[in-house]
């Protein structure tokens, strides 16, 4: 039986390799929704290829372009952020992948485990705004969250079958472009040096955030909650070669770990076929291309973002979605032009500073922090 799949985000990298697992298997998926903020050319490509129930184009500007390019197939077309909770809910789907980029994950993850889907999350965000609510919203539905990013994949791959209690979890990190840069030399680097990451083919933004190891900082809140393992216990290792995706410690001192190619189409599958394995058309490791695996710990006067991440997960509350509202503005200033990409940590970090938290919020408590924080790092922005 086909299992009918939500990319919410079809357009971006992780949608697009989805994709490219569904039309590999289709005796095993069907795309019954795809979903894309802009990319409008595209997402009527997808629904063109693919013959989905409903498309969602979020942008409202773009509706027109795509129903028009859409309407000799029978396929529904709705537009807007209120569409896309809505389809993530849809009765007849069976599984989300949640693959979009930033905090616009967050309320369509939340319709999603209330409508009783499973879940592949593939964004950092929701767990990082709203952790505590969302593991909690999933446990009252027992709805499974599946890890798509690959460390916690990796992760979630070392578990199957364990029954003993985690000691410790090492993510591992490629380093990005700026590994072996001198600290002081980052103050120059520019928008081109930031995308130009050695391991990885992602979005701009990700891309930006793997570079200032504010992805590996997500990360790390991600593995506590979907884990349950306290900061203190989830080690950040640099690995350039990015072949050992992530580890688990047990308390005998065994440690496992998962391995592979850099290809995220691994990730995506399991999650998709879980808890079966099926053949994946990636290139398969070769260890006599690797003979040195390499680790090291992680330059934190290098990588700021990463130490700001820690102290977040241990202030709790919402000060780790007053860190992503920030990050969010600062990395979108970079990109542009507008801000420095060492003023990048300032600004987050000041936002911080300068914005009130609360230890245990709501649902409406995390919007409206994720709305003033937004708003104070543009107030901080334009003053520096």
């Amino acid at each position: 039986m086909q299992r009918r799949i939500a990319v919410l985000g079809s357009t971006g990298s992780i949608g697009r390799q989805a994709l490219e697992v569904i039309a590999e298997h289709p005796d095993l998926f069907t795309a019954e929704v795809l979903t894309a903020n802009d990319n409008a050319a595209l997402l009527v490509e997808q629904a063109i290829m693919f013959q989905p129930d409903t498309v969602v184009i979020a942008n409202r500007d773009l509706y027109r372009q795509v129903s028009d390019s859409l309407r000799d197939y029978p396929i529904k077309v709705y537009a807007g952020n209120e569409a896309l909770e809505q389809v993530a809910g849809m009765g007849s789907i069976d599984m989300v992948l949640v693959a979009l980029v930033g905090y616009s994950g967050l309320m369509p993850t939340i319709r999603a485990i209330e409508s009783d889907k499973i879940i592949a999350l593939a964004n950092k965000e929701a767990l990082v705004v709203a952790g505590r609510l969302i593991i909690d919203l999933a446990a009252q539905h027992r709805v499974p969250i599946i890890p798509v990013d690959s460390e916690h994949s990796a992760i979630f791959q070392c578990l199957a079958g364990e029954y003993a209690p985690i000691d410790r979890i090492y993510l591992t990190a490629s380093g990005g472009p700026f590994l072996n840069m001198p600290a002081e030399k980052l103050a120059t680097v520019t928008k081109e040096d930031a995308l130009k990451h050695p391991r990885w083919n992602m979005g701009a933004k990700i891309t930006v955030d793997s570079a200032t190891m504010m992805n590996k900082g997500f990360e790390v809140i991600e593995a506590h909650w979907l884990f349950n393992v306290p900061d203190a216990n989830i080690k950040v290792l640099v690995h350039p070669q990015s072949i050992i995706h992530s580890m688990v410690q047990f308390r005998d001192g065994a440690i496992k770990a998962q391995l592979g190619e850099p290809s995220m189409k691994v990730p995506i599958q399991y999650a998709l076929t879980y808890p079966e394995r099926v053949e994946c058309n990636v290139r398969k490791i070769n260890f006599a291309d690797y003979p040195a695996l390499t680790f090291a710990e992680p330059d934190f006067r290098k990588f700021p973002c990463l130490k700001i991440a820690y102290r977040a997960l241990r202030a709790g509350g919402t000060v780790p979605c007053i860190m992503n509202a920030a990050n969010e503005v600062a990395v979108r200033a970079f990109l542009s032009g507008k801000l420095k990409y060492t003023d990048i940590y300032s600004l987050i970090a000041e936002t911080i500073e300068t914005t009130d938290s609360i230890a245990n919020p709501s649902l409406n408590d995390y919007i409206a922090t994720d709305t003033v924080a937004r708003q104070n790092a543009e107030k901080i922005m334009s003053e520096m």
